[in-house]
């Protein structure tokens, strides 16, 4: 009977395991066969405006009593029977709480009160009887006159690393903002933060940014954070720069660091070859010999792409003391302001609730479709790369990188 039970034990341990095993299995199977469907990329749009609106009405009911609510609700009536004439908790005024423009809504061109007072109506425009000229219908009145578009708002969200892959999704959300913006009418908001990085590819994401520039569209780079050093090229393209208080701005320079172990392979006896075509090929490397020639080679280079950094910046912020400022430190959002690096102090929050109130504010974004192990490994480089630059404030303040050979 023991030896029975004893069976019976390690039969059950046995099942255990093989059913472990296969729903292990079967589940990786899964996530691989998941893996392997392409999903299309997707541009996403969302307008804001709808978004503060659930939350200004979830508040509302919240501390409401049910004294206000019925007054609301009476309002919302006299407003369907009286249309044009929009009723507070009074009976009268504006149609929000606090009299300020609802969120849902923007101001465009209508008619005035004038026009739309009542009198006799004559379709052909005629003087009524006894020389009193009537006034024309408020329906042709506004067939007569053409509504303002809306204002609109697009909002670009910018999240850089040191290669600021971002750029990649950046490209496509400017094209689709440019398929449909209008001159004039429309304006482009982007929320950056990044600290900086490479130049090749900071100097791209700039470059997007400066076609909306070219759009004829109003450009404003709002920092909650830091933009620094690339991050502050990209940032100075905006015709307005809106900068947190304690955001990081500035950094114009240029750093590149590289170590060299050539002496530690020479004291072990290990040699390296390094065979270039051309004298200036290759300038510092981490296991040659460097030279004198070649550290004044790689910083002319670094002086270079410091000057070029300093000529965009020229180009699209003049108002700029390059002296002063392109030294390679960085300020704070009230420090920034007053060395001209920033024109106004406020959040990216104020900013677009603002917007809302007298635009139509949509977010724009662009989601790549990523294969599972694209999106593990992705995962692990940007936590490896948080641990591994886990940085002080002034490091933060860093330079664009080693310039491109």
């Amino acid at each position: 009977m023991e030896l029975l039970q004893d069976f019976g034990l390690f039969f059950a341990k046995v099942v255990t395991a093989v059913m472990a095993v296969l729903i292990l299995m079967s589940a990786f199977i899964g996530l691989i066969a998941r893996s392997r469907e392409r999903r299309p990329d997707q541009l996403n749009v969302k307008r804001l405006n709808d978004r503060y609106a659930r939350m200004e009405k979830t508040v509302r009911r919240a501390v409401e009593g049910p004294r206000t609510r019925l007054q609301r609700l009476r309002d919302r009536l006299r407003r369907r029977r009286h249309p044009g004439h929009p009723f507070d908790g009074n009976g009268q005024g504006n149609g929000t709480p606090d009299g300020g423009t609802p969120y849902g809504s923007t101001q465009s061109a209508g008619v005035s009160d004038a026009d739309t007072a009542e009198s006799p109506a004559d379709p052909s425009g005629s003087s009524a009887p006894g020389g009193n000229p009537v006034s024309e219908s408020p329906t042709v009145v506004e067939l007569e006159q053409e509504e303002a578009p809306a204002p609109r708002v697009f909002v670009l969200r910018f999240q850089g690393d040191i290669r600021a892959s971002a750029v990649d999704n950046l490209r496509e959300e400017i094209t689709a903002v440019l398929t449909l913006a209008e001159p004039g009418r429309d304006q482009a908001v982007v929320c950056l933060e990044s600290p900086g990085g490479m130049v090749p590819s900071y100097g791209l994401a700039a470059s997007q940014l400066v076609r909306l520039r070219e759009a004829g569209l109003d450009l404003t780079v709002v920092v909650d954070r830091v933009a620094a050093s690339g991050g502050y090229m990209m940032a100075a393209v905006g015709h307005r720069i809106v900068a947190a208080p304690f955001a990081i701005l500035g950094s114009i320079g240029v750093v590149a660091q590289i170590p060299n172990l050539h002496r530690w392979l020479d004291r072990h006896d290990i040699d390296f070859e390094l065979l270039t075509a051309g004298d200036y090929k290759r300038t510092l490397t981490v296991f040659g010999e460097n030279t004198d020639a070649a550290r004044r080679k790689f910083q002319d280079h670094l002086d270079e792409t410091h000057e070029l950094f300093k000529q965009f910046l020229q180009r699209y912020r003049p108002q700029l003391e390059l002296d002063r400022v392109a030294t390679g430190e960085h300020w704070y959002g009230d420090q920034a302001r007053a060395l001209g690096l920033a024109d106004e102090i406020g959040t990216s929050d104020d900013l677009l609730m603002k917007l809302a109130r007298e635009a139509e504010v949509f977010e724009v974004s662009y989601t790549r479709a990523q294969p599972l192990g694209r999106r593990v490994g992705m995962a692990a480089e940007q936590l490896l790369e948080r641990v591994l630059h886990a940085r002080s404030p002034e490091d933060h303040a860093r330079g664009p990188g080693e310039p491109p050979r």
